[in-house]
């Protein structure tokens, strides 16, 4: 069961979560509270399938995800910057709008409901057996790192999201940091959606996330946003995915697989939610 091809499946399935707990982590340190991820890697998904069909290249399908999924995070940014409403009601709001929206599109878009896949559907190629999103997500879990701790601008968002009123008095724009920390985040997503869209498989299924941008919350959580944390709290789901799959193998009903995940992510918030609570009695 443990071979090097596990290594890489747990790759190939922990770089969509990973890239939207970037997205989650990067929002959070601006001081807004993200659970929008799962309805923004969705529609990155359909962007990616659309960009991708209707150019011939894959990569102009990343392209595609990538500003579909910035514009698409505009929702939170205004509906919870711009005019103060609650983040999480106005994340709830937009993961639903975006499954019927994708819904929707793939009716009038693909003439086809449930899943679209083509034989012309250009894919993303391998290198080295993974896409070259893959690699890019370990880039970007450095770059964010480096962003944060090492550079003015990380500076400022730290103190945008820790102490609003005190950068607000330094000159600092919070609203400015938080749109593009939100916009940048949507982005990340949209590059989320693409690996799993056109890395993992090359196609494109009504609600294909399965819950992957819920996980990315609580990876956020997990990591307590630092890049390293994020990282390594996308690792345990991305492995428990891949071992979900490769349980099938043996035997075990598919629906009991497919829980895999989301019982490690029900252990992960019991173990976060006991050491919060210790460390606020401490």
């Amino acid at each position: 069961m443990f071979d090097l091809s596990l290594i890489s499946s747990t790759l190939t399935a922990l770089t969509p979560i990973l890239f939207a707990a970037l997205a989650g982590a990067l929002c959070q340190r601006a001081g807004v509270f993200n659970i929008s991820l799962e309805g923004t890697l969705l529609v990155g998904c359909f962007a990616a399938v659309a960009g991708s069909w209707y150019t011939g290249s894959a990569w102009l399908g990343v392209l595609t995800a990538v500003l579909a999924s910035a514009a698409y995070s505009l929702i939170l940014a205004v509906g919870s910057v711009t005019f103060g409403g609650d983040a999480i009601v106005i994340g709830v709001a937009a993961n639903l709008l975006a499954v019927g929206l994708t819904s929707f599109l793939i009716r009038t878009v693909f003439g086809t409901e449930g899943a679209f896949s083509d034989p012309a559907l250009a894919g993303l190629d391998p290198v080295l057996g993974q896409s070259l999103l893959v690699y890019l997500s370990w880039l970007a879990v450095a770059a964010f790192a480096v962003l944060l701790y090492r550079h003015p601008w990380g500076l400022r968002l730290r103190g945008v999201g820790e102490r609003p009123l005190a950068a607000r008095t330094l000159g600092v724009s919070v609203t400015k940091y938080r749109y593009w920390a939100i916009i940048a985040g949507g982005a990340l997503c949209g590059l989320g959606g693409a690996q799993l869209a056109l890395g993992s498989v090359t196609l494109f299924a009504e609600n294909m996330t399965a819950g992957r941008g819920w996980i990315a919350v609580v990876a956020v959580m997990l990591g307590r946003a630092t890049p390293i944390g994020v990282l390594l709290a996308a690792l345990l789901f991305g492995l428990a995915e891949a071992l979900g799959f490769r349980l099938q193998g043996i035997g075990l009903p598919q629906q009991a697989t497919d829980a895999a995940p989301y019982l490690v992510t029900l252990v992960a918030l019991f173990l976060s939610s006991r050491r919060n609570r210790v460390s606020v009695q401490g």
